[in-house]
Formats: C-alpha cells, sequence, structure tokens
C-alpha cells in the first residue's frame, strides 16, 4: 500500500471515531492495525497523516499504535 492509500483507510478510522469521542483510539487502532505495512515497507507516518487531512500533531498517536503493533492482535 501507498501513503495515500494508508492516509484513506487512517481519516476513515478517524471519522469512525469522532461521533463516539474515541477519535484518538481508532488513531492507535490504525497503528496497531497497519504496523507491519508501514514498518516493511519504511512508509512515512508523517506522511501518511498529510495524505489523510487530519492535523498531523497526530503522528505522534499513529507512531505509538505502530509501536504497540508488536504486542497486540486485532480480532
Amino acid at each position: 500500500m501507498t501513503e495515500y492509500e494508508l492516509g484513506t483507510i487512517l481519516k476513515e478510522m478517524y471519522e469512525t471515531g469522532l461521533p463516539k469521542k474515541e477519535a484518538t483510539t481508532y488513531i492507535h487502532l490504525f497503528g496497531i492495525k497497519y504496523a507491519n505495512e508501514i514498518q516493511n515497507n519504511r512508509l512515512s507516518i508523517p506522511e501518511i497523516v498529510r495524505a489523510s487531512g487530519i492535523s498531523v500533531a497526530y503522528a505522534t498517536e499513529v507512531h505509538k499504535g505502530v509501536r504497540l503493533g508488536k504486542y497486540v492482535e486485532v480480532l
């Protein structure tokens, strides 16, 4: 996947979390779910966040999710 494609997915997940007041949780979940994709292809987290159109400040939250990816399994 490209950074643009992942950005689109991130935006969708962020928007899913907004009404539940869980946007940051969904950003962490994105990082966990796509950690291998991001790491194996050496993709830029800031570029993914920019492509999503959400605040670049959320790059830190995506990074946290990616780091959790090796410890957490999404069911």
